[in-house]
């Protein structure tokens, strides 16, 4: 058990190491710093099960360190030691989310009892992450959608209660974060179940191709076009129409969208007759579309029409709590798969995967845990079967993504002007190679790199 004292008095640093070394159980490896700025570099450096922080310290507070670890890695205890015994200050520590408060100056027995329940938590939560054995052969749930914490609790109940209605729904958030298993729990939860989901990914579409795709031809409408052909739409009749990377449709085929949402009406490409149609139509992007109306490239009104109900699906970064379930999930799935019986992850390696910042999101971490499971050599996955991360030097955490005062949208646009080019830095300039590699089309990849800035 590795425990990090954070204190800038000497004395306290020295009467913790006394206590901590005459435990005979658990086996304990102490750590000290001085500041909040040291103790979080060991954080982010070491695999620590539990960080002991004085409240006020040189250079900040223990509700600062308590914050930052937090946001890195949920899982590790942080108890604040503070010198005052007033009973609204422990409510307030235990209210910014410590696990625990000492007082000063410290009991040895106190400090005892607290490593012992912290250690046996630990252990416990540990083999929450090893799957038992038994029963791995069964299939998961791949179609359900995976999570603890309240992040993506919020967007599971909007999207419970939105789903027996006909309102039209924009379901915005990164690539890789699911936006196409929520649509799809719509449609199962909602009163069009019955009826099609018909997926469409604007982006895949080449620009020509883009109108008949979604709206049909009639026959000699264009150059190749030998038959009639019915669209995305007439083949969603009585169901769902997922339209992805909404944001990436040309203004010209924004016009038709709207009006085709707006009137429950469509013309097939050359042809001058409309076809009525019962479709309820969930959108998805992973860009700002209020930013992409103010800029002149998105229709005011369609935005509006597509945004009766908006869902905004957090990152997998800042929903770490979920990382633990999204494991054991993918740990199931690919035993079945490729007939291994992997039961966990070590504790170094569940440390490493809860510091990551995870730009690709539960798609990067559903990869990383398939390429874990093919390749260790025995039933533990371990720090050394995970691939390198980070490669291109970005932080793990998100606050250190912008400088300090950035906005949300300035430190996100530094963050994906850096991915971009890493990946064409990578290919050597190929934009259909980079995009492979970002699991995207060349279209979307030139499309962002004319946006940014």
């Amino acid at each position: 058990m590795t425990i990090l004292a954070i204190d800038d008095d000497p004395t306290q640093i020295e009467k913790l190491r006394i206590v901590l070394d005459r435990m005979q159980y658990p086996s304990i490896r102490y750590l000290e710093a001085d500041s909040v700025a040291r103790g979080l570099a060991l954080i982010r450096d070491e695999v620590i099960d539990l960080v002991l922080s004085d409240l006020r310290l040189p250079d900040g507070s223990g509700i600062d360190v308590l914050n930052r670890t937090k946001a890195l890695n949920p899982m590790i205890p942080v108890v604040i030691m503070t010198a005052y015994s007033d009973a609204k200050e422990a409510v307030a520590i235990l209210k910014d989310g410590a696990d625990d408060y000492l007082v000063k100056p410290t009991d040895a027995a106190d400090i005892e009892k607290l490593v012992l329940r912290i250690h046996e938590k630990g252990v416990l939560l540990h083999e929450a992450f090893l799957p038992p054995s038994e029963g791995l052969a069964a299939s998961p749930a791949s179609a359900g959608i995976i999570y603890r914490g309240n992040g993506l609790a919020r967007v599971m109940s909007t999207a419970a209660r939105c789903a027996d209605s006909d309102a039209t729904v924009l379901i915005t958030g990164e690539s890789g974060t699911g936006k196409e298993l929520v649509a799809r729990f719509i449609h199962q939860r909602g009163r069009r179940r019955e009826g099609p989901f018909v997926a469409v990914n604007i982006s895949a579409l080449p620009e020509s191709l883009a109108e008949s795709e979604l709206f049909g031809h009639k026959k000699g409408a264009f150059t190749g076009a030998s038959g009639d052909r019915i669209g995305r739409f007439e083949e969603a009749e009585g169901g769902i129409l997922f339209i992805d990377e909404i944001g990436d449709i040309s203004p010209a085929l924004q016009v038709k969208l709207l009006r085709a949402i707006q009137f429950g009406v469509i013309e097939r490409v050359g042809e001058n007759t409309p076809r009525k149609l019962s479709v309820r139509i969930i959108a998805a992007s992973n860009d700002n579309l209020a930013a992409l109306v103010a800029a002149g490239t998105f229709r005011k009104d369609l935005f509006y029409r597509i945004n009766v109900i908006d869902i905004v699906i957090p990152p997998l970064r800042s929903r770490k709590e979920d990382i633990g379930l999204l494991i054991d999930h993918f740990i199931a799935r690919f035993n079945e798969r490729n007939g291994r019986n992997v039961r966990g992850l070590s504790r170094e390696a569940m440390d490493r995967l809860m510091k990551h910042g995870f730009p690709g999101n539960v798609r990067e971490l559903e990869n990383i845990i398939e390429r874990a499971v093919v390749l260790c050599a025995g039933d533990l996955i371990l720090e050394r079967d995970l691939p390198p991360l980070n490669m291109d030097g970005s932080s793990d955490d998100p606050g250190e993504w912008g400088s300090a005062g950035s906005s949300y949208e300035e430190a996100m646009t530094r963050f994906e002007r850096k991915l971009l080019s890493t990946a064409l830095g990578r290919s050597g300039g190929n934009k259909s190679a980079a995009a492979r590699a970002l699991g995207i089309t060349e279209r979307h990849l030139r499309s962002r790199l004319e946006r940014l800035p």
